[in-house]
């Protein structure tokens, strides 16, 4: 009746299935755990992602400068997580992120994309959460991601700018010895 463990049989005609079944599973087992083990959860369906992208875009304002441009490329980041979830839901991405963003300006409640419906519904009332940490992780494991892009593109900036440095030397030591 209250058994310590379970064991779960997963079955497929592929092997490439099984191990997709068995990652998906040990995901969403992961996700239930964490909200157990933390308690804390937001509401899902890219309700919490909207109305993080629209505050963030709104301080922006406030912030003004080259600031204000990285806090909107950052709030343009996370909506893409919305996007995603929109067009994996089969919906048109421009037509539902402009519905979410009016529906939640205009409403106290907790606006997503209802994947079962391809609908915006309240994800309060539906009681579609998802753990805290979980999304935390992610928006830290991208915007690290995002961050050691940077650097790497600074890098190269900065040995093609070493090189062309040191290629202008030559030049100028040939020009000088032909004197």
């Amino acid at each position: 009746k209250n058994p310590r463990s379970v064991s779960i049989l997963l079955r497929a005609g592929l092997e490439r299935l099984v191990d997709e079944a068995e990652r998906s599973l040990r995901d969403s087992m992961s996700a239930v755990a964490d909200a157990i083990r933390d308690g804390r959860v937001l509401y899902g369906g890219g309700a919490t992602e909207i109305k993080l992208a629209m505050y963030l875009r709104d301080y922006a304002t406030k912030v003004g400068g080259k600031e204000s441009l990285a806090i909107e490329a950052f709030a343009s980041a996370i909506e893409g997580l919305v996007i995603t979830l929109i067009e994996n839901a089969g919906l048109d991405p421009l037509d539902y992120i402009m519905k979410l963003r009016a529906k939640n300006k205009d409403t106290s409640g907790w606006y997503g994309i209802d994947v079962f419906k391809g609908d915006i519904a309240d994800m309060k009332s539906l009681g579609v959460i998802e753990p805290l940490s979980v999304k935390v992780n992610a928006i830290k494991a991208g915007t690290e991601a995002a961050s050691l892009i940077l650097r790497i593109d600074d890098l190269i900036a900065a040995a093609r700018s070493k090189g062309v440095e040191e290629k202008g030397k030559k030049e100028e030591k040939k020009e000088e010895e032909e004197k």
